[in-house]
């Protein structure tokens, strides 16, 4: 690719460690690693990590082609060490179930789990995770602690100690997508959207306005199955646009047991009922003024089943993530007329009961990577950690997955020609790292994930009214709080 390997700001923060050496992409080049190879009949120098298709897909090149593998090497990783991937299903419930199973019965490899940002902290707490901050050197440490997204950083950290068990392998936000050639055909001036996104009934206007007018099927998809992806995401943006809050505010995400629960005040209820506006228009349980501008099936989908429909044309908005932004800001695709902004606006800031809360927000989601304290290729795993915490490393993930780099500063800095379509709305991403809105990722999240999700679903269907739902969940997550302070944890 012809990029420095010394990375953007000079300095080649890998060739001080004995261990690392800058490899030339000549002597990397034989070297493949075969998947299928796990366990004790593995290559030296091979080193296990989990993953999904996604991420496998580009790890390693045919040919000559640009690689992760290759960025690690050049990064100064020794090129007697090599990547393999045992595959795991995308689903993260399971993906966490994998690894739980793995870290239980002591068995490595894997040498390194992807973890999800949602549920590393149980790991770390169960003392199943490589302590980072103890074992990569200072000064890759405070690379990462001074050039990384703080959100990101604070789901891998020890939530008491605040040591590092986690290097994020990249962060991701929650983005609207929207055709803005669309809702600018319909008469809406969207030239600010990016940066300054609109209320949440003017969007609904807009997007029901250019439905219509275009004669498409859909308005705006999202993901509302019962899941996780709503829970930690997609509701915990709606809900925090509003002013609502799980547990009263952002002072309170990372300690469970003495905070509010605060999931059946008003704004929460306000944000299920413009969704259910959304689905079912004016119907028992919806907000006024609130155009229908989603089909039922989302309180199905997840993010490709909601992304579908409008990357082949059939709706004018979606919220996902921003691989979506890679995918339909392709001049193949949309291009120019992709429309990207945060939220949309349920209350402002200053109006909003709980810190952090009102205003535009960007779910964080995001992957990281720990090292499991039973590998017996310790000492590889780290220095493939240590590779990692590399710009360029992370401008070629970026480049081919169209994956976050955890210094966003570097998504401003790239050019649409070398990471695609994702570089052109760098404003927004500042924006959205700028509002992120983290999941309440302790501990207790993985039981506590699954009661709101459940709740949250029933009361979008119709099952349940917003109000009796989420007094309900709300009994349910103060025992579960409660548990906490009983045992003293």
């Amino acid at each position: 690719m012809g990029r420095d390997t010394a990375g953007r700001n000079g300095r080649d923060r890998l060739g001080r460690r004995s261990f690392l050496k800058t490899a030339s992409a000549s002597a990397a080049a034989g070297t493949v690693a075969v998947a299928g190879c796990l366990g004790r009949g593995r290559k030296p120098g091979t080193v296990v990590m989990t993953a999904d298709s996604g991420v496998e897909g580009i790890i390693h090149s045919d040919g000559d082609g640009p690689s992760v593998q290759q960025a690690l090497w050049d990064a100064g990783l020794d090129d007697d060490i090599s990547l393999e991937i045992q595959t795991v299903v995308s689903d993260s419930a399971s993906r966490m179930q994998t690894a739980q199973s793995a870290l239980e019965a002591g068995r490595a490899p894997p040498d390194i789990h992807m973890m999800d940002s949602g549920w590393t902290v149980p790991f770390v707490l169960r003392n199943q995770t490589v302590n980072l901050t103890e074992e990569l050197p200072e000064e890759t440490v405070s690379f990462v602690n001074e050039n990384y997204l703080d959100a990101i950083l604070e789901t891998a950290r020890h939530p008491e100690s605040g040591d590092l068990h986690g290097l994020p392998l990249f962060p991701d936000l929650g983005f609207t997508l929207y055709r803005q050639d669309l809702i600018e055909d319909a008469g809406y001036d969207t030239s600010s959207w990016g940066t300054d996104p609109p209320q949440w009934e003017e969007f609904a206007n807009a997007v029901s306005d250019a439905r219509d007018q275009a004669d498409l099927n859909y308005g705006y998809t999202t993901q509302a199955a019962a899941y996780e992806g709503l829970s930690c995401c997609t509701f915990n943006e709606v809900m925090t646009s509003w002013g609502g809050a799980y547990y009263g505010g952002v002072d309170n995400l990372f300690t469970a047991g003495d905070r509010p629960v605060t999931v059946n005040e008003q704004p929460v209820i306000d944000a299920i009922r413009m969704m259910r506006s959304f689905i079912e228009g004016e119907n028992q349980n919806t907000l006024d003024g609130y155009a229908q501008i989603s089909p039922s099936p989302i309180v199905q989908w997840t993010e490709q089943e909601s992304l579908s429909p409008f990357d082949a044309g059939n709706a004018v908005s979606n919220r996902n993530w921003s691989f979506a932004i890679a995918q339909t800001g392709a001049e193949e695709a949309f291009g120019e007329d992709l429309g990207v902004t945060t939220s949309p606006v349920g209350v402002p800031e200053e109006e909003a009961e709980f810190e952090g809360t009102g205003g535009t927000a960007a779910a964080l989601g995001g992957w990281n990577l720990v090292v499991s304290p039973f590998s017996d290729r310790k000492e590889e795993a780290l220095q493939v950690l240590e590779a990692f915490a590399n710009e360029e490393v992370m401008l070629t993930i970026f480049e081919l997955g169209g994956y976050l780099p955890p210094n966003l500063d570097l998504v401003a800095e790239a050019s649409p020609d070398d990471v695609g379509p994702v570089a052109r709305y760098g404003d927004v991403v500042q924006a959205a790292s700028d509002n992120a809105i983290p999941r309440p990722a302790t501990d207790l999240w993985p039981e506590q994930s699954a009661l709101i999700y459940q709740s949250v679903n029933s009361a979008y269907r119709g099952a349940n009214a917003p109000e009796a739902a989420m007094n309900d969940l709300a009994e349910e997550l103060q025992q579960s709080e409660s548990e906490v302070q009983t045992n003293g944890n």
